[in-house]
């Protein structure tokens, strides 16, 4: 599964937006919050950690593609960046529905 632009990192986090604890994901990187859905803009390329931006990630959109399922669409609260990343098998779906649906973040 490993890429030279995809390293595996997964470790359990507090979520910096809602609190909730986030367990690994044993199949892939963890890089969201299961609850809220944010995530922090943390990575370059997946699992790496080496964006300096460290600032919140907020969903703002849900695309559906053929080669990686549900993809979830964010903004960054901090440097403005978009960012992608694909659902997770236990993620809140309720949430997803939300954001799909024009639930907008107060960014």
């Amino acid at each position: 599964m490993e890429t030279k632009k995809f390293r595996k990192n997964d470790a359990g986090f507090i979520c910096a937006e809602c609190g909730a604890y986030v367990a690994p994901l044993l199949t892939s990187s963890r890089d969201h919050c299961t609850n809220c859905l944010c995530s922090l803009h943390v990575d370059n390329n997946p699992g790496d950690r080496a964006n300096a931006c460290q600032g919140v990630l907020y969903p703002v959109g849900v695309t559906v593609t053929g080669n990686k399922g549900t993809v979830i669409n964010y903004h960054c609260a901090s440097c403005g960046a978009y960012v992608n990343c694909k659902m997770a098998p236990d993620d809140n779906y309720d949430k997803i529905l939300e954001i799909s649906s024009g639930k907008k973040w107060n960014i």
